[in-house]
């Protein structure tokens, strides 16, 4: 981790915060369908692959990461319904729904907050500052910047640069943290930033790259670099 840095941009989805399965899920709960979460977790790692890959090799997919998790969820399940797949992609893409927190994230980012100036940029429906307050983290970011207001989405260089601006952040001064490589890593890198996964089912354990699975891990790691 390269001890220059001085601001850290966290994304939101899979890195602050994670989805309420039990919400988001509830259709298939009425169909007595309750994913295990092994599978899910396992589902995550082989979508992430599979969506880097393509977005690396084309710039882009013909779909979202999402209706390519729940495409190949009901597939293994065995239901083929368009219709069920449209509700949980909309569901799981409603920032509202992304509200479980892990124990001890107000007072890792509060730690890290008196080491670093932090602030967000998440690819969301402009409402994600609202679930970070009902969460009760909204206060210890300087900025969020939000796709949904800004209208460019990661891994495109302008939502990377707005948020910048309004920290007054120059891009060799700052860290991205993010779960995805293709959108998260490639994007902040291709900004000029420094980058680093938050891997926490393991997606990238084998490839090389800078991660840690935890905000705990985060913390250890830059404190590492600041001794």
């Amino acid at each position: 981790m390269n001890p220059n840095v001085k601001i850290i941009f966290f994304d939101v989805g899979n890195t602050l915060l994670f989805p309420n399965r039990e919400r988001i899920h509830a259709p298939l709960t009425e169909r007595g369908i309750v994913p295990e979460p092994e599978h899910l977790r396992d589902l995550e790692c082989r979508t992430k692959n599979q969506f880097d890959g393509m977005m690396t090799t084309n710039g882009s997919t013909d779909h979202s990461f999402w209706w390519m998790f729940y495409s190949q969820l009901l597939s293994e399940i065995g239901l083929e319904d368009d219709a069920l797949r449209d509700q949980l992609v909309t569901g799981i893409r409603t920032s509202g729904n992304w509200d479980t927190i892990r124990p001890g994230t107000a007072r890792h980012l509060r730690e890290l907050g008196q080491l670093y100036r932090i602030a967000v940029i998440s690819n969301a429906d402009g409402k994600i500052e609202d679930v970070l307050r009902k969460c009760g983290i909204a206060s210890c970011f300087q900025s969020i910047t939000d796709s949904g207001l800004v209208g460019f989405e990661k891994p495109h260089p302008e939502i990377f640069r707005q948020a910048l601006t309004r920290m007054q952040a120059a891009p060799q001064e700052s860290l991205y943290v993010g779960d995805v490589y293709s959108v998260d890593y490639l994007g902040a890198t291709g900004a000029g930033m420094h980058a680093l996964l938050m891997d926490v089912p393991g997606a990238y354990r084998d490839k090389g790259v800078s991660r840690v699975e935890s905000l705990a891990e985060l913390q250890t790691t830059l404190l590492g670099t600041q001794a």
